[in-house]
């Protein structure tokens, strides 16, 4: 299946704008994360903490649709879906 990932701000710069990735049918959102990460050291510090958890602070979309951490591991994947990395947002 194809998934389409959209990274944002210095996600952008590690990444690229725009991914498509070949994934196996049944693969969810972790292991998207994670073999985002396998491609380069610089989004696996970017993602993830020394323990390989996710960083609370990523916000991950699917569909447009914000993510939470329990749905990281339970999310499945379909062909054609959207997922969008963000950084962490601030300001005032």
């Amino acid at each position: 299946m194809r998934v389409q990932v959209k990274a944002f701000a210095g996600f952008r710069e590690i990444l690229g704008p725009d991914i498509a990735l070949e994934l196996p049918e049944g693969s969810t959102l972790t292991g998207l994360l994670e073999g985002l990460g396998r491609r380069s050291p610089g989004i696996q510090k970017a993602l993830f903490d020394d323990q390989g958890t996710p960083l609370k602070s990523v916000i991950i979309m699917v569909n447009k649709k914000r993510q939470t951490r329990a749905e990281f591991v339970s999310r499945e994947l379909h062909d054609g879906d959207e997922v969008a990395i963000y950084p962490p947002v601030a300001g005032g």
